[in-house]
């Protein structure tokens, strides 16, 4: 069942001037978090055997998690008309982390503008997965406009697409997808057959946002559309070279290259033809982030009139 795009638009500005508190984690945590829990509880008891009993546990899983939070979804759906779709709004604003991505990035933007280099690894180790012990100031620039790229996808564009086309059902099976690849869908052990159909399956749902978050990026830039279309398919990932590679030819710098995880060195590939990222690229990125940002909330805007009453 699509939401209305007014519906959405309210979400979007709940997260956008909110977030999640701290103060209210702190005593009722985020869905994410039940969802992580959910699946580490299920992930102990199933992921053993070979590898199609894995394979097979790893799916059953997906669909118990996805399963029960569509259905808390539609539930929702039903119940929350008329006056409740305050309520609607509040809980869709759950699943969007506009406003949480920007307050990341820009702390280790701060920290960078400060010269505070340890400050600003310290930070950045808050929203990627590599190694920041030894980053220098490009290398902290770099991690950061990757995460926002990626990020703005994940977090931003690929929850409001599933909430505008499968209302909050839509959004809470984006979010439990997302999650299960996050927490089981490596290709490591012991995660290599238990978390296949987790990181298939994001891979689905993400395929036709990121093409959009990259588009957006290169839309309000001006530029990176051929960097884009040229690098996206170096990435691993068959969804998050999109945005990532458009931020690189939107600012004109170089993202991606070697990095470190666990003290294990990657030859990663690279996106972009210019030099390595500064802390002044760091700040540009943010601002084109928020024009980003923008231009979906015009387009929500417009779906919004255009709206059957």
């Amino acid at each position: 069942m699509a939401a209305d795009p007014w519906l959405v638009l309210a979400a979007a500005a709940v997260e956008g001037v909110a977030g999640y508190p701290r103060r209210l984690h702190a005593i009722v945590p985020h869905p994410v978090a039940w969802i992580g829990r959910q699946l580490h509880a299920l992930e102990r008891r199933l992921n053993n055997g070979g590898d199609l009993p894995r394979r097979i546990a790893g799916l059953a899983t997906l669909l118990i998690v996805a399963g029960s939070a569509a259905g808390a979804g539609l539930l929702l759906d039903h119940l929350l008309a008329g006056p409740a779709v305050i309520l609607a709004a509040l809980l869709g604003s759950l699943g969007l982390a506009a406003r949480s991505l920007y307050d990341h990035v820009a702390a280790v933007s701060r920290a960078l503008g400060a010269a505070d280099l340890p400050a600003a690894r310290a930070a950045v180790a808050m929203i990627v997965g590599r190694d920041t012990e030894t980053l220098d100031r490009e290398g902290v620039a770099a991690a950061a406009l990757e995460s926002l790229a990626e990020s703005f996808n994940d977090g931003v564009v690929a929850p409001l697409f599933w909430f505008l086309l499968g209302g909050l059902a839509g959004l809470f099976a984006y979010k439990a997808v997302n999650t299960a690849d996050s927490i089981i869908g490596h290709r490591e052990e012991p995660y290599r057959c238990f978390g296949w159909a987790a990181a298939r399956t994001d891979d689905l749902m993400n395929l036709i946002p990121a093409r959009i978050a990259g588009a957006l990026i290169a839309l309000v830039a001006g530029r990176g559309w051929a960097t884009m279309l040229r690098d996206a398919g170096k990435h691993a990932s068959p969804n998050s070279g999109w945005p990532e590679a458009a931020m690189a030819g939107a600012l004109r710098v170089q993202l991606g290259g070697p990095a470190s995880y666990d003290g294990v060195a990657h030859d990663r590939p690279t996106f972009g033809d210019g030099p390595r990222p500064s802390p002044l690229d760091l700040h540009q990125g943010l601002r084109l982030y928020l024009r980003a940002c923008a231009i979906l909330a015009a387009a929500l805007i417009l779906g919004g009139l255009a709206w059957p009453r």
